[in-house]
């Protein structure tokens, strides 16, 4: 017994020792891009095509547009209106000083994700060496466009992701949304993925500069046409075609999304995290354990162990927090946030179990009212 509660008192203490001393610490916040970091003034705009999907988002596609216009005059925009049926396309033409083309996207056809169909038909008409992939509901500060072209030519990158910073005003978002980016980096680090190495990319798909010859090189959009975590696929086959990429963060791309109340964050998750463990039951088994073991078992030693092991407990504790501080402080959140993080990693895995459920029910992912089969999708 005793060996029992040492191995649980050490094993969580040593994991998050071990995270924090990682040569690629992807905890940190090292990998960051705004607007006035690279003096991207002078950019010729007429180099580049903003592509951007959307799907019933007349709520916030006027914002997006109007961040667009204030990167300077006359943006070459298409727009991809994939089935709205709530005027997004009308909202979008309220907006001056853009080049704007909107397109209706066509019958979804089997074994395509809406975003990747209307993607692939919007790509069909882009004649400029730049492509920015954006998001519906992803608003850029000004002179961000400029600052996204300037990483991209003089890190001779062909490839640039932001991940944009998430809402974070509700009870929920300041709880969940940090969190949310925290755990992405630890499962894709961001120094990995930016380095030569082909096994290791990520990419956030709310922002995404590239190259468009690249898109035609790997087949145009149909080459993942049923990926559920699209941007990440994408970026593996870019970087496949010996592409250089890179991924940070910026609080000059900023997401409009509200995410309200639990249900709202819970159906957010749900909707690809058991795709991120490749469907498979066994590791799901084995994030659980990692999950309850990184994050519960060292908050309830601290009350139930033994005086003998409570030390390593509150080691594994303390590591816990230290790991989670710097995005709490990139995002100009409050620490005391990340007291509550066995919660918010309990909640993370309620959601994975949910995700791994709906799959089991036929379910891969939904979307705006679009149910994709587990038979139908990757």
């Amino acid at each position: 017994m005793a060996n029992l509660n040492a191995i649980l008192a050490w094993l969580p203490a040593v994991c998050w020792l071990g995270l924090l001393l990682l040569p690629w610490r992807p905890w940190l916040n090292g990998e960051t891009l705004d607007e006035s970091a690279l003096g991207g003034s002078g950019f010729d705009h007429s180099s580049l095509t903003v592509l951007i999907p959307a799907r019933n988002e007349a709520e916030v596609i006027a914002a997006t547009l109007q961040s667009l216009a204030a990167q300077g005059s006359d943006i070459k925009v298409i727009l991809v209106d994939d089935g709205s049926s709530d005027g997004t396309a009308a909202a979008a033409h309220t907006v001056a000083n853009i080049d704007l083309t909107v397109i209706d996207a066509g019958p979804l056809p089997s074994g395509w994700s809406g975003k990747l169909w209307a993607l692939e038909q919007g790509i069909q008409s882009v004649a400029t060496p730049w492509t920015l992939l954006l998001d519906a509901d992803i608003q850029l500060t000004p002179g961000m466009l400029a600052a996204l072209m300037a990483q991209a030519i003089n890190d001779d990158r062909q490839f640039i992701s932001i991940m944009a910073s998430l809402r974070m005003e509700s009870f929920w978002e300041k709880l969940l949304m940090p969190a949310f980016i925290h755990f992405f980096k630890l499962l894709y680090p961001f120094r990995l993925a930016n380095s030569g190495n082909p096994r290791f990319s990520a990419a956030a798909g709310g922002c995404i500069l590239l190259e468009t010859r690249l898109i035609r090189e790997i087949g145009g959009f149909g080459a993942i046409r049923g990926s559920i975590i699209d941007d990440c696929s994408l970026a593996k086959q870019v970087k496949a075609l010996g592409a250089r990429t890179w991924i940070g963060q910026s609080h000059g791309v900023v997401s409009l999304r509200c995410y309200p109340d639990l249900q709202s964050v819970w159906d957010m998750v749900a909707r690809t995290a058991f795709t991120q463990l490749r469907y498979s039951a066994v590791l799901l088994l084995l994030c659980t354990a990692v999950m309850l073991g990184m994050y519960w078992v060292p908050a309830l030693g601290l009350w139930l162990f033994a005086p003998p092991y409570r030390m390593p407990a509150a080691l594994a504790f303390v590591a816990m927090l230290a790991a989670y501080l710097p995005t709490l402080r990139y995002y100009r959140k409050s620490s005391l946030w990340a007291l509550a993080m066995p919660v918010i990693a309990g909640l993370y895995l309620a959601m994975t179990w949910s995700s791994a459920l709906r799959y089991w029910r036929g379910e891969a992912s939904r979307w705006k009212a679009r149910v994709y089969a587990a038979d139908s999708i990757s």
